[in-house]
């Protein structure tokens, strides 16, 4: 029989499974002996980041030594957790590298903790989005097919709307749970963190809104496996579109609290982009 919940192709359904089996573990981790027992207290750059590395190359190593029985006759390249952590990995990065800006300059957010950082953002936060990510694709997967499978025999406008209703709701939720959850670790600060809870969760949700149905897409139609430059590409695609979102939140909306002047955007441009000071901008003279 059929699973309602399950992916059809075996080698997605060992990926879903172990992804999902494997949260527990950075999740007790982080949030179950670290934060309750203010063990960050005593971090160094050097701990943080191996409390990344912990967390996130489980998901790449595991499934690479102990091959599931549906993959075991697939070459490595071909394999789910590859593609979905390929996936994941590409989205997860250009999240770090360019949209924590925005978090920064909309949504009044600052990491405080001691850190070895690339473009301003923790390595450690690169680390744990990853692990944190495939968490979360993996439960919107499993629930919108799910769904899929309740609304099948409903006219098309009907599966479409409740689709979307739901891609939503899940999104908002998950941003709203993240955020909720880390409000113990004192290190990662908001100007206003009601604001953040309420607005912010849907400024991040936006992620999602476009991960979530987009990710599901891979590898899910038998007989229609996708390569991996294809998996790039399409994670590439979420991450503009994405990025464009933002970017006109920014432009149109403007933050959420009050910005201090030294953490604003210096120039009407993308959130990432900061003249540093006592830079000299010279503009070509027009004929």
């Amino acid at each position: 029989m059929t699973s309602l919940w399950l992916a059809s192709n075996p080698s997605k359904r060992w990926g879903e499974a172990f992804f999902l089996l494997y949260t527990p573990f950075w999740l007790t981790l982080c949030l179950g002996i670290i934060v309750p027992n203010k063990l960050y207290e005593k971090f160094t750059e050097l701990e943080y980041l191996i409390l990344g590395l912990v967390s996130a190359t489980p998901a790449f190593l595991i499934p690479l030594l102990i091959v599931g029985k549906a993959d075991s006759g697939k070459c490595w390249k071909d394999r789910y957790w590859v593609k979905a952590n390929l996936w994941i990995a590409i989205f997860s990065y250009v999240g770090n590298y360019f949209w924590t800006h925005y978090f920064f300059t909309v949504l009044g957010a600052s990491y405080t903790f001691p850190s070895w950082r690339m473009n301003n953002v923790p390595h450690t936060t690169f680390l744990l989005t990853h692990s944190c990510f495939l968490f979360y694709h993996m439960a919107s997967n499993i629930t919108l097919r799910r769904l899929r499978h309740f609304l099948t025999d409903l006219p098309q406008s009907i599966q479409l709307a409740s689709e979307a209703a739901w891609i939503l709701a899940l999104s908002y939720f998950i941003a709203y749970l993240e955020t909720l959850a880390i409000a113990n670790f004192p290190y990662y600060e908001f100007v206003d963190r009601e604001s953040m809870y309420k607005v912010g969760s849907l400024f991040y949700a936006i992620y999602f809104l476009v991960s979530f149905p987009m990710f599901g897409r891979v590898d899910e139609k038998d007989g229609q496996p996708w390569d991996l430059p294809r998996v790039a590409v399409d994670a590439l695609g979420a991450a503009m579109l994405v990025t464009i979102i933002l970017d006109l939140w920014r432009i149109f909306l403007g933050p959420i609290v009050p910005i201090p002047e030294s953490r604003q955007c210096s120039q009407p441009g993308l959130a990432w982009f900061h003249i540093p000071e006592g830079t000299v901008v010279r503009h070509a003279n027009t004929a």
